[in-house]
């Protein structure tokens, strides 16, 4: 497996592969089986599996947390290697943004897609994530790019990035990966004490409260929100809404057409989750 720092690193990198097909998986570190899944599912669909490590300053908002934010190259490092990822690319900020942050080209996402839910709570998140995507997409330009259904939102708006700006890449969405007590896997679970992490599996119960209700067709949203909800007692909800691959909300579940997000603070630690219908 090659590790890679430079720009130049990379174009030699792909060169040498221009007529393999690329699989790219990009992450902030931190890895964990949700990642591995994403990089085992690249290396079985593709010649060559390429995976970033990169925490990208522009999709933090102020107070968050960039600054602590887990950072361990050399464990993930061995573990995309184990995964069996051909490449990791691990730039710099200057790098990436060699012209500072604010003195470059930004890409806006889509209002009615971007400033509700996460963008209602983190201003310029998502123009941050698709800044950085856009980048990385243009530097690996791979065939199949790699995201987890976790982040919901993130996925909708990357899929609608790439169908509007005509990119020539497949967006594959991998299920959600869940510990031993169904909690969604994430970098941020490491902040939980064994006190929240008790209280952060009243979030997997909603899903499953969810979910319960629409296997016996009972597809009204406002219940199904109230009935998560209820689950979720005791945690500080910033939103638990049934909406549409448009993050619309609706009044109605539609099947394979919908999906319930939750975002839920367990003491400092936010969590999100979700489950497609």
């Amino acid at each position: 497996m090659q590790i890679i720092r430079t720009i130049e690193e990379l174009r030699v990198f792909k060169k040498n592969h221009c007529s393999k097909s690329i699989g790219f998986v990009p992450t902030m570190g931190a890895l964990h089986l949700g990642h591995l899944s994403l990089i085992k599912n690249s290396v079985s669909n593709n010649d060559i599996t390429i995976v970033s490590l990169f925490v990208n300053p522009t999709q933090f908002g102020v107070n968050e947390d960039f600054d602590i934010y887990p950072r361990m190259e050399d464990k993930d490092i061995e573990l995309c290697k184990s995964a069996g990822a051909d490449a990791v690319f691990i730039p710099s900020i200057d790098m990436l943004y060699p012209n500072g942050l604010d003195n470059e080209v930004i890409l806006f996402p889509p209002k009615k897609m971007a400033n509700v839910f996460e963008g209602a709570f983190r201003s310029n998140h998502f123009s941050g994530v698709l800044r950085v995507v856009l980048k990385l997409f243009n530097l690996i330009n791979p065939s199949n790019a790699y995201f987890g259904k976790k982040d919901a939102q993130q996925l909708l708006i990357i899929k609608k990035m790439v169908n509007d700006l005509f990119l020539d890449i497949n967006i594959v969405s991998c299920d959600t990966i869940r510990d031993k007590n169904n909690l969604a896997l994430s970098s941020r679970n490491i902040y939980l004490d064994s006190r929240s992490y008790e209280m952060a599996l009243k979030i997997p119960q909603a899903i499953r409260s969810a979910i319960s209700l629409v296997m016996v067709n009972n597809l009204e949203s406002k219940k199904i929100e109230n009935a998560a909800l209820d689950c979720l007692k005791g945690l500080d909800v910033d939103y638990c809404n049934i909406v549409d691959l448009n993050l619309e909300t609706i009044d109605m579940v539609k099947k394979d057409s919908s999906l319930l997000i939750i975002a839920a603070r367990v003491g400092k630690v936010r969590l999100l989750d979700n489950c497609w219908f």
